[in-house]
């Protein structure tokens, strides 16, 4: 039976008072704000408590705010369904865009290893403990990360102009 989305934040806030910093609910898809050093800790609890069980991660993927409070930030967003109890979870981690760092989830969703890839080439957010962290979509001498409000594409890569 799909668990309800106040009661799974009410069980989140419960188990993690200093990591988890609030459930959204007023902004589209309900979400989940944990600090980014607790993310490995509250997916492992996601993904193995009974009545939870979070067992897929559908995606990883980054936004950048850059006009958001404090000199703007990334976010690190993890998408979650557990198919046997038909529930849905949408939990973010938001970093600083200056240095953005974030545990890997790669030890808890093996599936992570190519959505972090992508967040990190894309980016620029670097996920400590990924067993291959480099880029995936851009070559590796490209200059930048190009989802990056403030990217400015080069006039020409390799000889050839963007021209």
């Amino acid at each position: 039976m799909a668990m309800e989305f106040p009661v799974i934040a009410k069980l989140l806030e419960g188990r993690f008072p200093e990591a988890v910093k609030g459930a959204v609910t007023d902004k589209g898809d309900p979400w989940i704000e944990a600090a980014a050093d607790s993310v490995p800790e509250v997916l492992e609890f996601l993904k193995e408590e009974e009545g939870l069980k979070f067992d897929l991660l559908l995606m990883v993927t980054g936004v950048d705010r850059p006009d958001a409070e404090g000199g703007g930030s990334i976010e690190v967003v993890y998408h979650l369904l557990s198919t046997t109890e038909g529930h849905e979870l949408v939990l973010k981690a938001v970093l600083p865009r200056e240095n953005p760092v974030c545990p890997s989830a790669v030890p808890i969703y093996p599936a992570a290893l190519w959505h972090e890839r992508e967040t990190f080439d894309l980016l620029g957010v670097e996920f400590t403990g990924h067993p291959d962290l480099r880029r995936i979509l851009c070559p590796e001498d490209w200059v930048g990360h190009p989802l990056r409000k403030d990217y400015e594409y080069p006039e020409e890569y390799g000889g050839i102009s963007a021209k």
